[in-house]
């Protein structure tokens, strides 16, 4: 299980120290919001800022383009920084050439579908990709309240990652915090992005370490319980 705290929701005027605290925290990655004023009504921080937060931490830089043109953007945050670009499904026709241009840089990559958008979308893909991103809120804006109604996406693409022995990652992201969060690993997500739910704290390792706590206690919960279900299933079936 991966926690991966999102500067969307630091101080923009403490970005260094914010990027140090969530280091000291010890999550997985940190998470990088891009947005450009047009593909979500509002505007964040470019590669520059990435680049000055890169010397500061070894975490993997988890970087989410909410961008309507990202592949000008690609190059750039690769020289900043970036470990794994993720862009959105929702760009449609150019889906496969962006796809094919991260992979090509040498770094992960990450596919994202916003709520209104089905699952299905992203199904042509899922061979291509090392993360899933299933957004929990509409993009935009951080401190959102989650989705429940998203829940079946993560159930979707879980199903489709065990049928096909694929082994993408599994990421939420919008309105997680201590109750959702659970709520999204016994679903099947394995990689758990959180702006306010944990950065709000003023113990941000104890918060990131009661996180991992929850969700992998929901996951073990979960897995135990598949042969149980699969036996109930089979019987249905049967009869």
């Amino acid at each position: 299980m991966i926690i991966a705290p999102s500067l969307l929701a630091a101080d923009y005027g403490r970005l260094m120290s914010e990027t140090l605290r969530i280091k000291r925290s010890r999550a997985e990655w940190v998470h990088l919001d891009i947005m450009d004023g047009h593909f979500v009504p509002n505007i964040s921080f470019g590669p520059g800022f990435a680049k000055r937060l890169r010397p500061l931490t070894t975490q993997l830089f988890d970087v989410h383009l909410m961008c309507s043109k990202p592949t000008v953007l690609l190059e750039p945050f690769v020289k900043a920084g970036a470990d794994r670009l993720t862009v959105h499904v929702e760009l449609e026709d150019q889906i496969s050439g962006l796809l094919w241009k991260i992979r090509s840089m040498d770094k992960k990559v990450g596919l994202a579908v916003n709520p209104p958008t089905p699952i299905a979308a992203a199904k042509p893909f899922l061979d291509q990709i090392d993360l899933l991103l299933i957004m929990t809120v509409n993009p935009g804006f951080g401190g959102q309240s989650f989705m429940e109604e998203m829940i079946p996406k993560i159930q979707q693409a879980r199903e489709w990652r065990a049928e096909s022995s694929l082994s993408y990652h599994i990421e939420v992201d919008g309105g997680i915090d201590f109750d959702t969060a659970p709520e999204c690993a016994r679903a099947g997500a394995d990689a758990f992005v959180s702006g306010t739910g944990l950065l709000k704290h003023r113990n941000l390792p104890r918060a990131v370490s009661k996180m991992r706590r929850l969700v992998n206690d929901a996951a073990r919960v979960t897995d135990s319980d598949r042969p149980t279900r699969g036996r109930k299933l089979a019987a249905r079936k049967a009869g």
